[in-house]
């Protein structure tokens, strides 16, 4: 086999890896935050983590259109690849915010942690009871852009093995949603619900996701591979 397909099938395995990580860091808060009943954004965790990836893999197509996949242009896809994805999510976050504490009237708060490790603030007293938090608290804010970046890397990462592979800038950006789509997924399952973010003790259970990711990031690489051939 050509080491150029050896090197995008492991690109192709670690931006899987990637993806699957980033989507651990995503505050998401699914039904019950869409009522201000728990911490984080009011969607499920494949959609949120995929809307920022998909903004991301359209930034990275967009720089790799201009300056080619090669040296230096390589950094700037996958930088280009970041920012797109956190300004979508941070944009998301924002208007969020914005909805939970001058719409509903919440102070944004994290049932997780007694207090914020980024602002020190305490956070318990500030919890509605019978809720599990609501809003978007500056540590799970902070998570959020963290996971936005990790995604859009991983997703650009994806896009250039599949670049190098030989597909059309058209096809390689269809599988790489595709592909985003598979290890959010396996993502959310590993997730099982919602989270708050690195502060999360849910955020433990990453390696196995890291983990079932890279064997199903493996299979699809080598799916890919074979296409290209």
């Amino acid at each position: 086999m050509d080491a150029s397909l050896l090197i995008s099938l492991a690109e192709i395995t670690i931006a899987g890896a990637i993806i699957n990580a980033s989507v651990h860091f995503v505050p998401v808060g699914g039904a019950p935050a869409a009522m201000a009943t728990s911490t984080g954004v009011g969607t499920g965790t494949t959609q949120l983590a995929a809307g920022a990836g998909f903004t991301g893999l359209m930034a990275a197509a967009v720089m790799a259109s201009k300056v080619g996949i090669d040296g230096l242009g390589f950094l700037l896809i996958l930088l280009s690849g970041a920012v797109g994805s956190m300004i979508m999510l941070g944009v998301t976050m924002l208007v969020g915010q914005l909805i939970y504490v001058f719409g509903v009237g919440v102070v944004p708060a994290a049932d997780k942690c007694e207090v914020d490790p980024i602002t020190k603030d305490p956070q318990k007293p500030y919890v509605t009871p019978g809720t599990t938090g609501h809003g978007v608290p500056t540590v799970c804010y902070v998570s959020g852009l963290i996971g936005a970046a990790l995604g859009g890397i991983g997703g650009a990462l994806a896009y250039i093995a599949l670049i190098t592979l030989g597909f059309s800038a058209g096809i390689a950006g269809m599988l790489a949603i595709g592909f985003f789509f598979i290890n959010a997924v396996l993502a959310s399952y590993n997730i099982g619900g919602t989270i708050e973010g690195f502060h999360d003790p849910k955020f433990k259970k990453m390696p196995n996701g890291v983990i079932a990711a890279f064997v199903a990031s493996l299979l699809c690489g080598i799916v890919a591979v074979a296409m290209a051939l």
